[in-house]
This record gives C-alpha cells, structure tokens and sequence, in this order.
C-alpha cells in the first residue's frame, strides 16, 4: 500500500495566510512608495515654481534661455503648455484656472507663446493669398523678427514659432506644421496635402521651378496626372505659374525665401 498522505487542512491555511502577508506588504510597499513620490513631487513643483518666477522675465526675452527652459521640462516630460486656455478680459482663465503648469509657472511662459501664437496667426493670414495658406517656419520666424506684425519684432527661434502653432490646438484652429520635403511648414488652412501634391512641392525645392514635362519625365506620371496636380495647386494658391517661357514653368513661393513676405 501507499505511504503517501493526502494535503491536510493546515497545508491550506498556512498557504492562505502566505497569501494575504505577502498581499498586505505589497499594499504598504506601494503606500510607501506613493508617499516617497508625493514628497519628491511636492519639492520638485516648488523649485520649478521658484525658478520660473526668478528667470520669468530672461525666459521671455532670451531665446537661447529659453530654449534650455523648454528642453528641460521636455526631458522630465512637462509640458507647460498642456491644457492651457487663453486668458478672458479680466485676467482669468476662461473656462477655469487652466492648466496645473500654467498656475504653477505663474503663467509668464504661456503668455508668451500667446502673444508670439497671435502674430504667427496675423502673418498667416496676411500672407495666405500669396502662399496659399503654406509658410515656412524658418520665414515665420525672420518675419515675425523683422517686426511684421502687430506690437513690433519678437527674438524668438523655430522652436518657439513651433510651440507658438501648438498653443493654437486646444481652440480648433485648423493651424498645423506639416514636413514637405525637408522643410517645416505652417498650414493655416484646414486642408491635407495629398503625395502628388507634396512631390511636386518637395521637387520645386530641389529644383526650384517644375514643368509637367519634367514631371513626366522625372516621375514617370502620365500627362494627366502631371496636369491635374498643378491644377490643384494653382487653384490654391502654393504655385505660380510663369507664363513666358517656351513651357509654362510653375513656382513655389515657400521656395522663393522670406524676403517677399
């Protein structure tokens, strides 16, 4: 006969007991955790709030100072632009306080980025029936610089026209930066390019000017194709066409620099 005994009721109860100490240290490991991370967070936001206040004033008004400031916060995954809303005539947030960053940095760094949004928004428009509703952000930028726009220059870099353009998405303004080609551009019109349209777009950087004949020769589209393309975007205004050469040669006015703007 066997010798072996079956599992009896304590084997069951000391495996049950295991269970809820193992259950309880998890729940005051974690708990502890929690607090550690609390008291971390409490003294971080209270240094970050120090020194914003202390450098407000250098954040606006340095690029390079404030292009660390930016990247600092991006490497601890704060974006103190998140959740923002524009200020209403009193002063206050309209719609609440905004966001938990805007109230801890005292709003000096988001307040830039709006005044610098509502002068990339006047430029856009104002140049909107020469580009098409298409600008670089490098042109943006120089002319936002130069004082074209309203309250006089700005010193500002890309990245601060590309933060600029990203305060605009909580108000469902249509304003997006697209890549064509190589180059960072600001759409101000709610309307995607399509690959032909952004081929052509990104050739005409390259080469400076297309002819449907290069097209079909270069791409190997067929003459209607090469047509309807241009087509579409003449009718938007992100070519122009020269008429005076032998064939109708097209031109980009994002690729003709800043100066014109």
């Amino acid at each position: 006969m066997s010798s072996r005994r079956g599992v009896g009721l304590s084997a069951f109860q000391n495996r049950s007991a295991l269970s809820t100490s193992y259950a309880s240290h998890g729940a005051s490991l974690r708990s502890t955790h929690v607090s550690s991370l609390q008291n971390q967070l409490s003294v971080f936001q209270s240094l970050l709030h120090n020194f914003a206040l202390q450098h407000g004033d250098t954040i606006k008004s340095d690029p390079s100072f404030r292009a660390e400031f930016a990247r600092m916060c991006n490497a601890i995954g704060v974006d103190p632009l998140a959740g923002s809303n524009v200020k209403g005539k009193s002063g206050g947030k309209v719609g609440g306080k905004g966001s938990w960053w805007a109230q801890m940095l005292g709003g000096d760094v988001n307040d830039f980025y709006f005044e610098l949004a509502v002068r990339v928004v006047e430029l856009c428009r104002a140049t909107r029936g020469e580009n098409g509703g298409l600008i670089g952000v490098e042109e943006c930028r120089e002319s936002v610089g130069k004082g074209k726009g309203i309250g006089g220059g700005m010193d500002i870099t890309d990245d601060d026209v590309l933060r600029a353009v990203k305060s605009l998405d909580p108000l469902g303004s249509g304003f997006s930066v697209v890549t064509v080609g190589s180059r960072q551009m600001i759409r101000s019109i709610p309307k995607e390019l399509n690959t032909d349209q952004s081929t052509v777009l990104e050739a005409i950087q390259v080469l400076g000017y297309v002819t449907c004949s290069m097209l079909e020769d270069n791409l190997g589209w067929e003459q209607a194709r090469a047509e309807t393309v241009i087509q579409d975007l003449l009718a938007d205004s992100l070519v122009w066409v020269d008429e005076q050469c032998p064939e109708k040669e097209y031109w980009s006015p994002i690729a003709m620099g800043s100066d014109d703007l």
